[in-house]
């Protein structure tokens, strides 16, 4: 094993607290060395050793640290990920990678200048939902995939305590936040689309941000539809898939963000195990016979994302979620806005 990586972690809100720290403190391949906090001292209550900062620009400073995890709002992410490659650091960004793709295309020429590497925080690719989704497609349970539907729901007609959420800015709104995870995971099975069209709106009655967005993706035999709404209270399968053999459908169930939320470390055999009532129907044709039956689901589990980085940073393998996949989801963000604006199928 190498040296651990000394890492630090931009901010200790939800995100620091349920999807990063658990994760690098438990990993040995890292070092939980420093986190922003301005006035509460949470972390330190958790992980003794870490050292508060009280400001990003102070924690990139730390010559020590090797790795920047950039968690906070999205207007910030081209902002302190500049600043920590300017600094020499490798950087993790959260989704989405930024705000536009001009942003997006600065910071990738700067890391390649600086032989340093950006790693787009797409937690989603390793829930257990998407895990057996990405199975069904790749081996191919219901033939050519010819219609596909995904759906990130939620029921909350009141504004978001998280005030950087709700201002009317680039950047805020459903479709750069759980759009971003719908558009990567679409992205990984069926590659980048020829063309999008976008229904933008804004649906409870206070929000002056999108929290209603279809986007219809365009290939050459196949429609991705991806809907989300935070004004669903009976919730719809979040993946359903259609072929030439036959269908698959499955609820949205990984478990991992309600266990981190209760504290617990993601440690164990059964860690991310999904319930089998949660399992997703299967109803084709394999081998000449129809089978109608449920799939049992793999382990969801976010540490495989910090396996991939460790693995990048320390063995010279492959970025597990590349700055240009994270663009190439700012770029059907994009066209999903302007598709909406002007009621118009935009190509890519």
């Amino acid at each position: 094993m190498h040296v651990p990586i000394k890492t630090g972690l931009c901010s200790y809100g939800h995100s620091g607290y349920v999807f990063h720290a658990p994760f690098i403190h438990l990993h040995p391949g890292f070092e939980f060395t420093a986190i922003v906090e301005r006035s509460k001292r949470l972390a330190q209550q958790r992980f003794p050793d870490v050292k508060v900062y009280s400001s990003v620009a102070e924690m990139i400073e730390d010559k020590s640290l090797q790795l920047i995890v950039v968690n906070t709002p999205n207007s910030t992410h081209y902002e302190y990920s500049k600043a920590a490659l300017m600094a020499g650091k490798h950087v993790i960004v959260e989704k989405p990678f930024t705000v536009n793709t001009a942003e997006g295309e600065e910071l990738i020429k700067l890391a390649k200048e600086k032989n340093l590497m950006i790693i787009v925080y797409q937690n989603r690719r390793y829930d257990s939902d998407f895990k057996i989704i990405r199975r069904v497609v790749e081996e191919g349970l219901v033939g050519d995939v010819l219609e596909a539907e995904f759906h990130y729901d939620r029921f909350k007609e009141e504004l978001s305590y998280k005030k950087h959420k709700e201002v009317a800015q680039s950047g805020t709104g459903v479709l750069y936040d759980l759009g971003s995870h719908l558009i990567d995971q679409a992205l990984q099975l069926f590659g980048v689309p020829k063309a999008v069209f976008g229904d933008v709106r804004i649906i409870r009655k206070d929000s002056v941000v999108d929290d209603y967005f279809e986007l219809i993706l365009y290939y050459d035999n196949l429609r991705v539809r991806l809907k989300s709404s935070y004004l669903v209270r009976e919730a719809l399968p979040a993946y359903i898939l259609h072929g030439r053999r036959g269908s698959f459908i499955k609820s949205k169930s990984d478990i991992q963000e309600a266990l981190l939320l209760k504290g617990l470390l993601p440690e164990g055999a059964d860690w991310g195990a999904e319930a089998p009532h949660e399992w997703g129907l299967l109803h084709s044709e394999i081998d000449g016979e129809v089978v109608k039956k449920y799939l049992p689901s793999t382990n969801g589990n976010y540490m495989d994302f910090y396996n991939g980085v460790y693995a990048a940073l320390a063995e010279g393998k492959p970025n597990p979620v590349t700055p240009e996949q994270g663009l190439d989801v700012i770029r059907v963000i994009e066209a999903g806005f302007k598709s909406s604006a002007e009621g118009v199928v935009v190509k890519l």
